[in-house]
């Protein structure tokens, strides 16, 4: 059953600005899922993250982030790099303004490697008689 999100993620603009590897496609690697997790992890970063999501395919500039979110400007710049980091975001110069992106790309691997086994080694399945 394909979600909502899921449909938007597909339509990503990230996947076409520029090559990129296909995480949805290969198996991600349980270190990399955890330095995702882990930047997402921090309720800042997980709002910047949100926020981005929420701007769709045009992105966000920077300084409307900062605004929007009412974060200061060298603890949004931590955030931002953290978040580039690991490759959840990405940003794009255009003319003066720095524009964020969300990389759909990372998110959609990141969720299909968390519900890759998804109740594969599930116990209900076995029917067991107490004695």
């Amino acid at each position: 059953m394909e979600f909502g999100t899921r449909h938007y993620f597909h339509n990503s603009r990230n996947t076409v600005d520029k090559p990129r590897t296909e995480y949805h496609d290969a198996v991600m690697k349980l270190d990399d899922a955890a330095a995702h997790l882990e930047a997402l992890g921090n309720p800042t970063r997980l709002k910047i993250y949100r926020a981005l999501v929420r701007a769709g395919d045009a992105g966000m500039p920077v300084g409307r982030l900062q605004d929007k979110l009412k974060i200061a400007p060298s603890t949004l710049s931590h955030h931002i790099k953290t978040l580039m980091v690991v490759g959840l975001i990405s940003q794009e110069r255009e003319a003066t303004t720095l524009v964020c992106h969300a990389n759909y790309d990372v998110m959609r691997g990141l969720v299909d490697f968390l519900v890759a086994e998804c109740c594969t080694g599930s116990e209900s399945n076995d029917t067991q008689t107490a004695a």
